[in-house]
């Protein structure tokens, strides 16, 4: 029992820095665009920090004969998806506020369980449940009155407002974040689809490695001085990038995936769900983000939505899991 005890504690703890890790990568890539670096530099230093965190382990598994035979081949589809995902998700910051956002981000659940029905077979039920409906609508609903409740077309004060943003930007940074949405749940069911059945600490080291090539090749030729921008930056700003490429990529995924094992999967995505929130109450801080009252209100039907979707596939998998018990009885 004291081992149970531990085990649970320690994932709680993980998953709340999962938490935390995520929610500040928007806020990364908001104050990297006020010094000067734009996505496609943001996404080729960052990913190749956390290539280069990665590479030991990996020429250490090669160098044993323990490198997971196929995985390179099986990793390409997933880097596709990552390469594109991480490149609108790295563009959206820079278009809306952090906060709204992730809010609107937080949509992709829907198109992750609209692809889990069309791959896997096993998911097909959920979608013939009530909850997963409402779920959706929350989802929807949420969404919607994010845009429909704004206050104004939004720009940044603050430490924000160097970056120029323009009301003209909002609509395309509303599709830019759907679009992200879109490619991460992509990537989500690819990692499963093709990955799934190495081990994930692995399967992102290699998934990491091809990335950071797809991120760099962007970054030298879209742009803004080949990359060369992140040269002048100060010591202070060169920590941010560090510990953002660090954070928010290289060990974050670690922490989800053992999460995962100590709290299992419902409770573990159910928490990540709150990210926007603590997104946006940094925001507020940091860059002086002012959503209005039926925005926050949006946002949290938002989320609530994308925890009724996850119960609902849950409970759905309890059921069966004790029909399948009853059969075998």
């Amino acid at each position: 029992m004291p081992e149970q005890g531990l085990s649970r504690g320690t994932g709680i703890a993980l998953i709340v820095l999962t938490l935390l890790s995520w929610s500040s990568v928007p806020l990364f890539l908001r104050d990297f665009a006020g010094f000067g670096l734009d996505p496609f530099a943001s996404n080729g230093w960052r990913y190749l920090l956390s290539a280069a965190f990665w590479l030991p382990l990996l020429l250490m598994l090669y160098r044993r004969g323990q490198m997971p035979a196929g995985i390179l081949r099986a990793a390409a589809v997933p880097v596709a998806f990552n390469i594109a995902g991480q490149t609108a998700f790295a563009w959206g910051p820079t278009l809306l506020e952090p906060g709204f956002f992730s809010f609107v981000f937080r949509v992709q659940i829907i198109f992750v369980t609209l692809g889990a029905y069309l791959l896997f077979p096993g998911e097909r039920a959920l979608l013939r449940t009530p909850g997963y409906w409402v779920g959706v609508a929350l989802v929807v609903g949420g969404s919607v009155g994010l845009i429909l409740f704004r206050a104004h077309e939004p720009s940044i004060g603050g430490v924000g407002a160097h970056v120029g943003v323009k009301g003209e930007a909002f609509w395309l940074g509303v599709g830019v974040s759907l679009l992200a949405g879109v490619l991460f749940a992509g990537y989500g069911l690819s990692v499963r689809h093709y990955v799934g059945k190495f081990h994930p600490v692995v399967s992102f080291g290699v998934i990491c490695q091809f990335t950071a090539v797809g991120m760099v090749v962007l970054m030298l030729l879209l742009a803004k001085g080949h990359g060369s921008v992140a040269l002048e930056m100060t010591a202070g700003q060169w920590g941010k990038l560090v510990a953002s490429a660090f954070i928010g990529i290289a060990i974050s995924h670690v922490m989800y995936y053992a999460s995962l094992k100590h709290l299992g999967v419902a409770v573990s995505v159910g928490v990540i769900q709150l990210q926007p929130i603590i997104t946006a109450i940094g925001s507020t801080l940091i860059f002086n983000e002012r959503l209005t009252a039926l925005q926050w209100s949006s946002g949290v039907v938002g989320v609530a939505g994308a925890i009724v979707m996850l119960r609902a596939g849950a409970r759905l998998k309890k059921s069966q899991a004790v029909a399948a018990e009853a059969e075998g009885t």
